[in-house]
């Protein structure tokens, strides 16, 4: 529109779709597809180029739109890289360990095992990520990893919370923006796009069960069975909960400045879960009401400082993401496998117990992240941070 041009994007999964129409009586039309996989998520790169965006508008008002100058800079952006290797690995230990203590760690032992795997893990997945084209290999091999570091830690050391020490450092792979922007992509009916986002964020998560698995196995060791733990305090959760957003905003390479945000919401919606759990709701009940608030907060924010909601709201909502569940699934239905046709019938049990409770996590907070945004933006446009032509 700042061009003079009406422009209509149709995204789909692998190239976007551009049909460029001139709003005159020729009609001349061009339509070009780009190669685009939305693999990844780049939060500093969107905000930057959100801003080139603005500025185009902004200069096109006033004549002084150098389209040069846009191509440059957006070429720029396209061109940085990631947050730093050494952030990278520091807060993916940091994150793994912090969900470790929401989950019940209580010694050091376990807290060290959790670090050093998740970091490790974290420092091969940049690794490969310089020597292989395949994102699919990064969540494997560091889920193996995993998986090899409990094995050899029940061995090694098995007064530690091999549970833990086994399934924290994996849900630090969880591919949680895909899953929700595949639940935003179906909510305004973009159905090809929606599934693809699914399929692909599952797929990571087959990756992730088989890796950890296999790591196990190599190690001659299962999937431990949860051990009992005390109550987690209030004040231990909240804390921990904000590291967790803040390593997973670095997984999105979140600038520093915009990184406070996020955890301080993350913070406020797992009080809430914590609160809501104490009086008795479910699991999938305090999921709806951390999410109810976290995306009332975020909306305003992430459409006033043009970051990507899906991002920002994952990171915010993190350590609710049931990854346990899924591996512990996984788990079960290979060790039905391995029984074979004289498998006790007990032993489906668990695995579809497990199923269906991360089922009813991951709807929660679909709808719990999503109802908000779309309520928000369409009841409360200016205060909801809307551009006044969408208003």
């Amino acid at each position: 529109r700042a061009l003079g041009l009406r422009v209509t994007v149709f995204p789909t999964w692998g190239e976007l779709v551009i049909r460029m129409e001139a709003p005159t009586a020729s009609g001349l039309s061009r339509v070009e597809a780009i190669a685009a996989a939305p693999a990844g998520v780049d939060m500093n790169k969107v905000t930057l180029t959100l801003g080139v965006i603005d500025r185009v508008c902004d200069a096109h008002l006033d004549a002084r739109l150098d389209a040069a100058g846009v191509r440059a800079e957006l070429e720029a952006i396209a061109d940085l890289p990631p947050a730093s290797t050494l952030r990278f690995v520091v807060l993916a230990a940091a994150g793994a360990a912090a969900l470790s203590v929401i989950f019940g760690a209580a010694d050091l032992t376990t807290l060290a095992l959790v670090a050093l795997s998740a970091g490790a893990g974290a420092a091969l997945r940049r690794f490969l990520a310089h020597i292989a084209k395949n994102f699919l290999a990064q969540p494997l091999c560091a889920a193996l990893l995993a998986g090899g570091v409990a094995a050899a830690a029940s061995h090694l050391l098995p007064g530690a919370n091999l549970y833990l020490v086994a399934l924290c450092p994996c849900m630090v792979l969880v591919p949680g923006p895909h899953l929700l922007n595949g639940a935003l992509d179906l909510a305004h009916m973009r159905i090809g796009l929606g599934g693809a986002r699914f399929g692909f964020a599952g797929l990571i998560i087959l990756l992730i069960s088989v890796g950890l698995i296999a790591g196990l196995a190599l190690g001659e060791a299962g999937l431990p069975a949860p051990g009992s733990s005390a109550p987690v305090p209030l004040a231990y959760d909240v804390i921990a909960a904000g590291i967790a957003v803040s390593a997973f905003g670095t997984f999105f390479s979140m600038p520093w400045r915009t990184l406070p945000i996020p955890v301080a919401i993350g913070m406020i919606a797992h009080a809430s879960r914590w609160l809501a759990i104490a009086d008795g709701a479910s699991l999938a009940g305090g999921a709806l009401v951390a999410c109810l608030i976290a995306a009332t907060l975020v909306t305003p924010i992430a459409n006033r400082l043009h970051l990507p909601f899906a991002a920002f709201a994952f990171a915010s909502v993190v350590s609710l993401i049931p990854g346990v569940f899924l591996f512990r699934m996984a788990a079960g239905m290979v060790a039905l496998l391995n029984a074979g046709p004289a498998a006790a019938p007990a032993l489906l049990l668990p695995p579809i117990q497990d199923g269906t409770t991360a089922a009813a996590i991951l709807l929660a907070m679909a709808f719990g992240l999503i109802l908000p945004k779309m309520l928000l933006e369409r009841l409360f446009p200016k205060w909801a941070g809307m551009p006044a032509h969408q208003a």
